[in-house]
């Protein structure tokens, strides 16, 4: 019987790059993720990084891979000049595209076109004709507007009220929290974890707050760590935690979700956006930020001594959980 072919998901890429990093060879890789050693060989060759070869990074293989097959089926929008007049024609005297699409396959049947292809050609190629839609929904003026300013709920969310006693009595390591300190500057921000029991901080500085570099940020500074001190993560309720669940997939973790507006039930990384506020100040650019100068100031947290640790620091302590 002749097997079905099934592209690779984000997520399969992100187990080849996790395991790539872990110096695995390609048919090793292949057999955890239950794929052909030949898919995998031919995913990071077309994929991987262009110029460092043998460099692969998820997301950037997850958008070569998504243009190469919009680029494939691309058709030009209304490529042929009459259709393209007959449409200018019909929406200056009033009609709407799904009025000049199901008319024109009537006059002309040979020159069928759908009211989807007239709108994608008047926002991508003659903006100016959008002043005769009827409807002009500003949806369609930005799709990245669109995105970015739609917020659905977040799936697979687990109240914090359903986290187990011994994560909130702290008696175990590799229970995180997670949070960001947001530039007022531009989008540019850091993404904190802080875990639980040692008090053990880890910063990433992200170009924006989307869900996928949020995503990315969490399982590059997790992943690497043993899975007995990554086990759950408690989040607030903003949308950059929608992809929770795929990072679930990936690093075997748990997720908790804060009651809205109750920030201080997270009240651990809160204390220490606090502490790293004192030396990137509230308000100040994130951008210029080095990530030498992250660092030292992640070394700074994790080499403070802390009262409620018996003045041990969050280094020496989370060095014992390893």
């Amino acid at each position: 019987m002749k097997t079905t072919y099934k592209q690779l998901k984000i997520e399969e890429r992100e187990k080849i790059a996790i395991f790539k990093a872990q110096g695995k060879p390609a048919r090793e890789i292949a057999r955890l993720l239950g794929r052909d050693h030949s898919t995998v060989l031919r995913e990071i060759a077309r994929n991987g990084a262009p110029v460092n070869h043998g460099y692969y990074l998820p997301h950037r293989a997850q958008e070569r891979s998504k243009t190469r097959k919009q680029e494939s089926g691309r058709r030009k929008k209304l490529k042929s000049k009459f259709i393209r007049r007959y449409v200018r024609e019909k929406l200056k005297i009033g009609w709407s595209p799904e009025q000049i699409a199901g008319r024109i396959s009537m006059e002309i049947p040979e020159a069928t076109i759908s009211h989807e292809a007239i709108y994608q050609y008047i926002y991508a190629k003659a903006p100016h004709l959008r002043k005769y839609l009827t409807r002009r929904h500003r949806k369609r003026l930005s799709k990245k507007y669109s995105r970015k300013h739609q917020r659905s709920r977040i799936p697979y969310r687990v109240s914090i009220a359903e986290r187990p006693p011994h994560i909130n009595e702290r008696i175990e390591f590799g229970h995180w929290e997670a949070d960001s300190a947001v530039s007022k500057k531009n989008d540019v921000r850091l993404n904190i974890l802080v875990e639980r029991k040692s008090r053990f901080v880890q910063i990433t500085k992200m170009r924006n707050g989307s869900s996928r570099a949020t995503r990315y940020a969490i399982i590059e500074k997790l992943s690497p760590l043993s899975a007995h001190v990554r086990k759950s993560i408690t989040y607030d309720n903003g949308f950059e935690n929608f992809h929770h669940h795929r990072v679930n997939k990936i690093l075997g973790t748990s997720s908790y979700f804060c009651n809205p507006f109750h920030s201080w039930e997270k009240g651990t990384v809160e204390n220490t956006i606090g502490l790293i506020r004192r030396v990137i100040p509230k308000g100040a650019d994130i951008a210029p930020l080095q990530n030498r100068t992250i660092k030292r100031i992640e070394n700074m947290l994790n080499s403070r001594p802390r009262k409620c640790l018996g003045f041990r620091t969050p280094a020496e302590l989370f060095s014992f959980s390893t």
